[in-house]
């Protein structure tokens, strides 16, 4: 059986977004004026009329849980009064996209104080309000280094904006920092969407068999998720590799159009993550396509496991993020020293002293979870990147507290493009059994990862995710048959 998934993450969702405003008031302390957000638009591919799946940008979901496209939100900070602003719509919306529903509806919907149309926006903030001062999102996130588009204020209010004093220094800090820390309710819904991922996965590892093509399971995946839980929208491609392709760590994308047919003793790497309710999740599994690791699969699998089980046990309120980074590269050098990749002339920390452990794994640790894939507030301010080979690609760098939600992915690699060069150095091939890991480089074996969602508890964490993880696990959960869905 897969796990129960019961009736749904049962969550009050106008109660969820209630929670989340009055976290965000709270952090904006003795600020005065309104916080004023716009939602995201409805895009078209290209030039034309053809319209994407919309999907709402998710500061704004994280204040309103709007679903549609088009609206603008506000917060008055006095009261926390909330406010809708939604888009008068022609008439012949109601031929092609169904009723027109008046404000009021959404306002009850939505759980809010008030809604109204965009284009009272004016009237309601600087006549009824009469606020002078307005909060918009404007700046960098810190995660991504991209630019925030800010509030199209002019479109809205017109020549008034000059009336406003406009606050950009505030609200992006002060938004990321709330959606660091999760409440129950969203966790919840977290809980929610990783035990589905999770049955998800099950379901392909009991399906997959050599001959397939990497996009028949990751069809099977996205199957099971729509069909469970109306998931129309990942977070991430699926990353859906099989032998050497297993080595790319972001494969799936255009150059990577998941056409590679299983061979049998291929391992697969199915890195896959679903959505609801705009929250996500991120899960990967590593298996042997035909049910049975052979003896290298096998320890350059539990070197992986060995490094998240003593991640997981580590995880509590104080530690730093990057401790915990370097913990996983440890007993990952342990290990792979152990099973014979590695030189054993050399001591373990000085193994990991030489940054050895960023040529099998050159990535970091995990990611903040939430509303996005890699979510907001891994670097506050204060905090900057480890210059040094892996630690410069850790998402996160802060103290961990209670209500975080990260993912937890130690992997093992062999990427050509990075160890073969490695082999032909003098001064880091001696750290390398070079004969043995030569002889995978040759081989279709790409490597492992293994990706489980926690949140950090008062005393530890909690792993949101369910699948098989131990090796004995693993194949037992191959030999049985895949189960109907409905």
């Amino acid at each position: 059986m897969l796990c129960d998934e019961g009736e749904g993450h049962g969550v009050a969702l106008g109660q969820l977004h209630g929670l989340n405003r009055t976290r965000l008031v709270e952090l904006m302390g003795d600020q005065e004026g309104v916080v004023l957000l716009q939602g995201g638009k409805l895009q078209h591919r290209y030039d034309t009329d053809k319209e994407e799946l919309f999907r709402q940008e998710s500061h704004f979901h994280y204040l309103f849980g709007v679903k549609e496209a088009g609206c603008w939100g506000a917060i008055r900070l006095a009261d926390r009064k909330a406010v809708l602003f939604i888009p008068r719509l022609h008439p012949d919306y109601a031929i092609w996209d169904g009723r027109i529903k008046p404000p009021s509806e959404f306002a009850e919907e939505y759980e809010l104080d008030q809604a109204f149309f965009v284009d009272e926006i004016k009237r309601v903030i600087l006549e009824e309000w009469k606020e002078k001062v307005v909060h918009i999102l404007s700046g960098i996130n810190s995660d991504s280094k991209r630019s925030f588009a800010e509030a199209e204020l002019e479109s809205v209010l017109g020549d008034s904006v000059c009336e406003l004093v406009v606050r950009r220094d505030v609200l992006l800090l002060r938004m990321a920092e709330a959606r660091l820390i999760k409440n129950e309710l969203e966790i919840q819904i977290l809980r929610y969407v990783n035990l589905i991922s999770s049955n998800a996965h099950r379901y392909v590892m009991r399906r997959v068999k050599p001959g397939m093509k990497e996009y028949q399971l990751e069809s099977l995946f996205l199957h099971y998720c729509s069909y469970r839980m109306h998931a129309r929208e990942v977070p991430y491609h699926c990353i859906c590799c099989t032998g050497e392709n297993g080595a790319v760590l972001h494969y799936g994308g255009d150059q990577c159009p998941l056409t590679a047919c299983i061979e049998d003793g291929d391992m697969c790497l199915l890195d896959m993550g679903s959505e609801h309710h705009c929250y996500v999740s991120d899960i990967t599994c590593s298996f042997p396509a035909n049910g049975k690791f052979s003896p290298i699969q096998k320890e350059v699998y539990l070197a992986v496991y060995r490094a998240q089980r003593a991640v997981e046990a580590a995880i509590c309120p104080g530690v730093e993020w990057i401790d915990m980074h370097k913990l996983a590269e440890r007993v990952l050098i342990e290990n792979l020293r152990e099973f014979g990749f590695l030189n054993k002339e050399y001591s373990a920390e000085e193994l990991f002293e030489n940054r050895i452990s960023a040529y099998f794994m050159p990535h970091g640790l995990g990611h903040l979870m939430g509303l996005d894939v890699h979510d907001v507030g891994g670097y506050p301010p204060g905090r900057e990147r480890v210059p040094l080979p892996s630690l410069k690609y850790v998402r996160v760098n802060r103290t961990l507290q209670e209500g975080m939600v990260l993912t937890n992915e130690p992997g093992v690699y062999f990427i050509r493009n990075l160890i073969g060069p490695a082999l032909k150095d003098p001064s880091v091939s001696k750290f390398f059994n070079v004969e043995k890991i030569s002889s995978v480089l040759a081989s279709r074996f790409g490597g492992v990862r293994l990706e489980d969602d926690v949140v950090v508890t008062k005393t530890g964490c909690e792993t949101l995710t369910k699948v098989p993880r131990s090796i004995e696990d693993v194949e037992a959960e191959m030999k049985l048959p895949a189960p109907l869905i409905e």
